[in-house]
């Protein structure tokens, strides 16, 4: 564990961030999807209603800084798996099978999260939310701007 503070940096916060995607992924390949499948199915099972296409791969698209066609890609695994399903006119909606892997996976994750932030004192949570909030908010700011970097 570590004891001595680390100032906080792209490299910190990565580090961070794709080792919980590794095991949140060593908990998805259990499901058979991939990290951005999880990201569509997960909004589908919040919505609690059929979600328009569109609107779900724009999720995938902003979430994950991807594509619209990788996102399409990752709703169409779901939908040939069986885990989402075609709702008319352009819209899917979660499948029984797909409720089931979602309730598994967040029932999974949960228990791993609960394990990884455990000791960490909520105010220290909550200072850690508020930078990477911060940092998220920036970093969406940069990707806005033009290219030239004028804006």
């Amino acid at each position: 564990m570590t004891s001595t503070a680390t100032p906080v940096d792209g490299r910190v916060i990565g580090l961070a961030h794709y080792a919980g995607r590794a095991v949140l992924e060593s908990v998805l390949a259990r499901y058979g999807i991939t990290f951005a499948q999880s990201v569509a199915l997960r909004l589908v099972a919040a919505a609690g209603h059929p979600v328009g296409r569109p609107e779900l791969v724009g999720h995938v698209t902003g979430s994950l800084k991807i594509t619209g066609a990788d996102a399409s890609i990752a709703v169409d695994g779901l939908v040939g798996s069986g885990l989402l399903a075609p709702h008319e006119p352009a819209a899917v909606r979660i499948t029984e099978a797909g409720r089931a892997a979602q309730e598994g996976i967040t029932a999974e994750t949960g228990a791993v999260s609960a394990r990884i932030y455990a000791g960490i004192p909520a105010a220290d949570l909550a200072v850690a939310g508020r930078v990477l909030a911060l940092v998220t908010e920036r970093a969406d700011a940069e990707l806005a701007a033009p290219a030239d970097g004028a804006g």
